[in-house]
């Protein structure tokens, strides 16, 4: 791991985290399995009080893009093209309008866009 990656795998390990899952029974790792279908698992965790809940990964946000509960997106462009792989915008099943709300530059190169629904 690169000098510049350990302040993220930091605050990822530190993180109480989440997981959602149809086949998990147990999770590990500073986490919490949450039952029920995505959208009501996040509108629950939402109500409670708390800061920002962020969700990773491609699959569970397409999802959840398509059911509504995702208030804000934030986008870390990276300074490379994987030139494969899954992406979010390929798996929208209708175009999402959104707004600039911040933006930053990291050391390392990467940008972080963060936008909310444009309404």
């Amino acid at each position: 791991m690169e000098d510049w990656e350990n302040p993220l795998a930091e605050a990822i390990d530190r993180a109480h985290k989440f997981v959602m899952s149809g086949t998990l029974s147990r999770v590990d790792w500073n986490a919490e399995l949450v039952d029920g279908p995505a959208a009501e698992g996040v509108e629950r965790l939402k109500a409670e009080p708390g800061e920002r809940l962020w969700v990773g990964g491609v699959t569970l946000p397409k999802a959840l893009a398509d059911l509504g509960p995702i208030d804000e997106y934030e986008f870390l462009v990276q300074p490379m093209i994987a030139g494969h792989g899954p992406s979010l915008p390929a798996g929208l099943s209708e175009r999402l309008r959104l707004e600039l709300v911040d933006h930053r530059a990291l050391r390392s190169g990467t940008m972080v866009l963060r936008y909310r629904i444009a309404h």
